[in-house]
């Protein structure tokens, strides 16, 4: 596991040039003299502790970071769609409601209205003009056709 506190490079670079510029005002041209070494020491050391203490300083206040831990966000397996509202649901009509009646001009595939009854709610505010009638004596059956039924705003959906 990687150590908290790691040697920052902008740290090491400062430090490098505070050292050289203490090792080279070591070598003035000019001799010292008794008197003033004595000042210009306790200033030097003085501006090496305030340096000092402003780095520690510094390397503790960020030496800490403090990270708000997030809970992984708990995704069910399978949840389930919410339901539609009603004034959209109603024009969604059952897929197996959708049967072929060979009665019916060629076999085309038609909604009966049998199955409707049972399975769909608002079977009377279906379309008129798309319900049809056909059969032989008195067995006649009654479906709507698709097609029409999808042209006045009705779909065919699987349930």
């Amino acid at each position: 596991m990687p150590s908290a506190t790691r040697p920052n490079p902008q740290r090491k670079f400062i430090a490098f040039i505070l050292a050289a510029s203490i090792a080279i005002t070591g070598f003035s041209a000019a001799p010292a003299r008794a008197g003033d070494d004595v000042a210009k020491l306790l200033a030097g050391l003085a501006v090496l502790g305030i340096l000092g203490v402003a780095i520690n300083k510094d390397r503790h206040q960020r030496g800490t970071v403090s990270r708000r831990v997030v809970e992984p966000a708990v995704v069910p397996v399978y949840q389930r769609p919410r339901p539609l509202p009603p004034r959209v649901t109603r024009y969604d009509l059952p897929e197996k409601c959708l049967r072929y009646f060979p009665a019916f001009r060629d076999g085309r595939a038609l909604l009966g209205q049998k199955c409707l009854r049972n399975n769909y709610r608002h079977v009377k505010a279906l379309p008129k003009q798309c319900r049809v009638t056909f059969g032989k004596g008195r067995r006649n059956k009654s479906a709507y056709k698709p097609r029409c039924l999808r042209r006045n705003g009705y779909r065919i959906v699987r349930r």
